[in-house]
């Protein structure tokens, strides 16, 4: 599997992997919006997910996390979405977050010095080593508006669940 880095301005810092050549598969592609919060840091948090398949609205899930730190709930977004995808048979997945840290540590341009946060990235990228191709970019918080409801959404309810848009 290759790295290839995409992009690194401020507005979409980019990673994109992919497999060997001609292992493309005519799997379509996924789109997630990831985020994670907690109101305290630490305090009760959240990871929301929504996807969109073939530019159209089609799952959103929303996992309760306990007390946990945002950075906490914003890799277990990125999980959430990537232990989904797989599941779901999808092999090619591109993510956008509003957390630059989890973005630029994902593209390897920040460390992950805390040993969770550092469990749950290598995790991560364990889990993308199984796609095909895989893409990860920043957003601004006013973009991830979805994903911020599902968070809040398994805060407020103390529980997970799944959305079907279609």
């Amino acid at each position: 599997m290759s790295a290839r880095k995409l992009s690194t301005d401020k507005s979409q810092t980019s990673l994109a992997f992919s497999g060997p050549p001609g292992a493309e598969s005519q799997h379509e592609q996924l789109v997630a919006y990831i985020d994670g919060g907690a109101r305290g840091n630490p305090g009760e948090a959240g990871a929301g997910v929504y996807f969109e398949r073939n530019g159209s609205p089609w799952r959103g899930l929303y996992q309760y996390l306990g007390r946990q730190t945002n950075n906490y709930a914003e890799y277990s977004a990125l999980l959430k979405a990537l232990e989904y995808a797989l599941t779901e048979g999808f092999v090619k997945l591109v993510v956008y977050a509003d957390s630059q840290l989890l973005v630029r540590q994902m593209l390897g341009s920040y460390r992950v010095k805390h040993p969770v946060l550092r469990r749950l990235h290598e995790q991560a990228t364990e889990l993308v080593s199984r796609l095909e191709r895989f893409a990860i970019h920043h957003v601004p918080r006013e973009s991830n508006a979805r994903a911020d409801a599902l968070a809040n959404k398994a805060q407020d309810l103390g529980a997970s669940g799944e959305e079907q848009y279609c």
